[in-house]
């Protein structure tokens, strides 16, 4: 089920009604039922292996705790590893690596037929199999105890606003939340209803319009050049975000009407002065789960400088692998691993350069460079990221500065003309400058101290504009293929 499908705005407000309408013990039964709808209304089959992931979780959880022998604890904490990669590797992996090994043998001349498993990737498999993972894993390293009550946990694990592309919720934060009795108090209820409007006009005004010129143009990179290539580039960027992060503020906006609170995944990441701030913005649940569970058990910083590098650039490759079966996400990892390890390295040439050029006494300005110079990075990432293919991806990079023109008439931009050009850009504009707003203060916090008028004014022109300039094709979101 899509967040913005009519499906889901019959679904919500019934699950709501009901869930304030019946008493707290029956509460988990509801949810339950809703978040296995909810995912069985994409494919009812795979329901089965989220059952499974709980089920297995479930029972090692409470083995790890209640084992006195390391050696018994590890093997139930390797049975949890290995239930929830051996899934993920099985429908996400399998074929990649298939392929990838029959191309590397093929290099030397050795025939080999690949063998795949003509299957269909669980929507949001990568997310569900992370968030349960960390339940054991929190056990086995005594941050938690286990959750005594079956259907809780299995609650714990598909909650539906958050179920298919997260925020990968721990369950130190979420599974106590089950057991508390959410009144319906209309100032949290509002208040989780703005930040799903707003999460639905990111999605279907800016990311779904950018879609447009950025499918256009990455779907067949070869036939443009220059501008076209460059706009289609940052279009993507926003694209993304706006995708991405519109998902999370329906999600976590969801969450809120019923009482819940979610972590936020989004802080204005085009606005970070470093790549190091970037990944502090940047889907912060899956960031900060491989900083948990990844980089620092390798060691961290805690470690000789060139295996720090290297736990560092290990974890973006990994990430970036985490975000699909293709080298142009291993690639875009490397690439985010590379610059952190190069900004650490030249982090005082680069503080010596600036003192030269009295950067520092011109704060907005050098802040400024840092924010501009930040987000090209990103959009050089961005570039493989969203191609089909690695050399798409070398195309894109060589001649997005070859040939330009400002003249438009013999570039196809996907049927949007001018008028939609201009627009796409006030719209970006319109977000950064809420952005700008938000960086000194919370935006729903301010509306609410204002008069009823002008906040009902400003609500009705969100909503309209949604009506009126969005795109209405129940466009998946992009981060369900991971």
């Amino acid at each position: 089920m899509l967040f913005n499908s009519l499906h889901f705005l019959l679904f919500f407000p019934i699950v709501v009604a009901i869930y304030f309408s019946i008493k707290q013990k029956y509460r988990w039964i509801l949810l339950l039922i809703a978040s296995y709808y909810f995912y069985m209304s994409w494919k009812a089959e795979y329901i089965i292996l989220i059952m499974l992931s709980t089920l297995v979780d479930y029972v090692a959880g409470w083995q790890i705790h209640a084992s006195k022998s390391l050696r018994r604890k590890k093997a139930f904490l390797w049975l949890s590893i290995v239930t929830n990669l051996g899934l993920l590797f099985a429908f996400k992996y399998f074929n990649f690596f298939s392929d990838s090994l029959r191309a590397l043998l093929a290099t030397w001349s050795i025939p080999l037929s690949p063998v795949t498993l003509k299957v269909l990737l669980p929507v949001g498999i990568s997310f569900y199999t992370f968030q349960t993972m960390s339940y054991t894993l929190d056990i086995y390293f005594g941050k938690i105890k286990p959750e005594k009550h079956l259907g809780i946990f299995a609650v714990y694990v598909s909650f539906f606003p958050q179920l298919v592309a997260g925020p990968i919720e721990r369950a130190r934060n979420l599974l106590p939340q089950f057991y508390e009795k959410h009144k319906f108090e209309y100032v949290r209820v509002t208040n989780g209803l703005k930040l799903m409007l707003w999460g639905f006009f990111k999605k279907i005004v800016i990311a779904d319009r950018l879609a447009i010129v950025v499918n256009m143009v990455y779907n067949n990179p070869t036939e443009y050049h220059g501008i076209a290539l460059l706009l289609a580039t940052i279009f993507f960027a926003y694209q993304i975000y706006c995708d991405f992060s519109g998902y999370s503020d329906i999600a976590i906006g969801a969450a809120q009407v019923m009482g819940f609170n979610l972590m936020d995944n989004f802080k204005r990441p085009y606005f970070s002065g470093s790549i190091s701030e970037f990944w502090k913005r940047w889907h912060i649940s899956l960031s900060s789960w491989f900083r948990d569970y990844v980089y620092i058990p390798l060691g961290g910083n805690r470690v000789s400088v060139p295996r720090w590098y290297f736990n560092l650039f290990f974890v973006f490759l990994v990430s970036g692998l985490w975000h699909g079966a293709n080298w142009t996400f291993v690639l875009w990892g490397a690439l985010h691993g590379f610059y952190l390890v190069f900004s650490i390295i030249t982090a005082t040439p680069r503080k010596a350069l600036c003192n030269f050029l009295r950067l520092p006494k011109v704060p907005w300005l050098l802040k400024g460079l840092q924010i501009a110079s930040t987000f090209v990075f990103v959009n050089i990432g961005w570039i493989f990221f969203r191609a089909n293919n690695i050399s798409e991806g070398w195309y894109v990079l060589k001649n997005i500065f070859v040939g330009w023109s400002l003249d438009f008439s013999g570039i196809n931009l996907g049927g949007i003309g001018w008028e939609g050009l201009i627009f796409s850009f006030l719209i970006i504009l319109f977000m950064e400058f809420v952005h700008l707003l938000q960086e000194h203060m919370r935006m729903r916090e301010f509306l609410s101290r204002k008069p009823v008028v002008l906040r009902w004014s400003i609500y009705l022109l969100i909503l309209s504009m949604i009506f009126i300039f969005g795109v209405f094709e129940n466009v998946e979101f992009i981060y369900f293929q991971f």
